[in-house]
């Protein structure tokens, strides 16, 4: 068995409008596909994150994500991207309004890398 690649991560998210803004508009991902789904009332937005896809579910009535930091759940930790220059994507996140963690060292790779937050508190990793 071989499981070369990631096909594509999904997100449950609280406010569809909201999220589309935060991710599409501030993170610059491209849409590859947006669909009303009538039978479920809700939307789903097909992102593309280098040769994989981020899907994006509208899910208001969810239950909320466990407080963040310190409490983790089961399931999906974070989401991590790599990055050229932490600093410089640190500088254009703040100033777009989205606040970043403090940079830190990896204890293992000893790579730096640092956290910020989606709408609905999804921890999302920059990793140099």
């Amino acid at each position: 068995m071989r499981l070369d690649q990631m096909h594509h991560i999904a997100i449950i998210v609280s406010d569809y409008e909201k999220s589309k803004e935060f991710y599409v508009e501030k993170l610059g991902f491209p849409i590859v596909r947006e669909n009303y789904r009538p039978e479920r009332g809700d939307w789903k937005l097909d992102l593309k994150f280098g040769d994989a896809e981020l899907e994006i579910f509208s899910r208001p009535t969810a239950p909320e994500r466990p407080g963040w930091p310190g409490q983790e759940a089961r399931g999906l930790r974070h989401l991590a991207f790599r990055v050229e220059n932490i600093e410089a994507v640190i500088a254009e996140l703040e100033a777009k309004g989205i606040p970043c963690e403090p940079i830190r060292l990896d204890e293992f790779t000893h790579e730096k890398m640092t956290f910020f937050k989606d709408p609905d508190g999804l921890p999302l990793e920059l990793h140099e």
